[in-house]
């Protein structure tokens, strides 16, 4: 985007114009002071407390040049609101840091603040204000989310026990997929994907969905969740340690879509990338035995899938078995950016 210079007549700098055009009507919460202050309030009723979180996303890592302003804007948002889901609490509004090259003009912008303003208010999650800032590198998304609970009722990692159930919500490995796709477009045709298939897999990468219709039912019943960002197998890993415990998990029972079957089924290998490829944003969480069915009744409810794929046990870390009982070693556990 190229500079916007102070007009003669106007008291506001190019920035402030940019906010005003674009993020001012997204700050609907009267604690946003309309973007006017340079710090915001947020009141959180008695007995509750806050939630935080930050995710940022970035050009060439994250998503694609060419990907829909709209798209970008929303999947930036969205991955903070799945950790606010697997933590059971209800998203209360975001800080935007936005950080883009030269290059990005207003019409992206427009359509950037649209695809924002479009799930902020699908979320009821408003804007409270952030910054803007050039870079001479790619484009820079970084959201900070905050979402209320009751008081000491957040659902945290170390909670599972011996015992509990392991469920996910929705399917695995899509997103991981979708990229490959996406960088090799022959493999639909090795994976005897049709069409629809193609969108689906192409979908779910460009656009995660947050399971925050669960948030409740996960604050009630669960007794440690996480969302997974960086694969299944990485991240469950990561909330046995937390918990001290360990697990078995039946890769066989671990949902996917039809899809990811017939990717799986054309090249069996890929049953790694799926379980550990990353962006997700579904939710693996230990239930107790005594909950499990109010879970699932809560869960249908809310309209969100959930597949039970093993146990928590005694011990430590996360095994994998296959159908025929072998125990399933991974190159990588998960994604890393390091």
């Amino acid at each position: 985007m190229k500079p916007v210079r102070k007009r003669a007549n106007s008291s506001l700098s190019a920035e402030d114009r940019l906010i005003a055009r674009h993020f001012k009507p997204l700050a609907r919460h009267p604690g946003a002071f309309g973007l006017v202050d340079d710090a915001a309030v947020l009141t959180v009723p008695p007995g509750h407390e806050v939630v935080l979180k930050t995710d940022a996303i970035v050009g060439g890592v994250h998503f694609f040049a060419d990907d829909p302003a709209d798209a970008v804007a929303r999947k930036a948002l969205r991955v903070n609101l799945s950790d606010l889901a697997a933590k059971g609490a209800k998203p209360a509004g975001f800080l935007l840091s936005l950080v883009i090259p030269r290059s990005i003009d207003d019409k992206w912008l427009k359509l950037f603040a649209r695809g924002l303003g479009a799930d902020a208010k699908r979320y009821d999650c408003p804007l409270f204000g952030g910054d803007t800032d050039h870079t001479p590198g790619p484009a820079t998304i970084s959201i900070a989310a905050f979402g209320t609970l009751p008081a000491g009722t957040m659902v945290l990692r170390s909670g599972a026990r011996p015992g509990d159930r392991v469920i996910v919500t929705g399917t695995i490995g899509d997103a991981a997929l979708g990229l490959k796709l996406r960088q090799d477009r022959a493999a639909a045709r090795r994976w005897k994907l049709d069409a629809a298939m193609r969108r689906h897999l192409a979908a779910r990468y460009l656009l995660p969905d947050p399971r925050n219709a669960l948030a409740e039912a996960l604050r009630r019943h669960a007794s440690a969740a996480m969302d997974i960002s960086d694969g299944l197998v990485g991240d469950f890993g990561k909330l046995c340690r937390a918990s001290g415990v360990a697990a078995e998990i039946e890769v066989a029972r671990v949902p996917l879509s039809k899809a990811g079957r017939a990717a799986c089924a054309a090249e069996p290998k890929l049953i790694e990338t799926a379980l550990t490829g990353g962006d997700d944003f579904e939710v693996v969480a230990s239930i107790p035995p005594a909950k499990l069915s109010g879970f699932r009744a809560a869960a249908k409810r809310a309209g969100v899938p959930v597949t039970e794929i093993g146990r928590i046990a005694a011990g430590s870390g996360a095994r994998f078995h296959a159908a025929d009982g072998r125990l399933l070693t991974f190159a990588h556990a998960s994604y890393s950016h390091f």
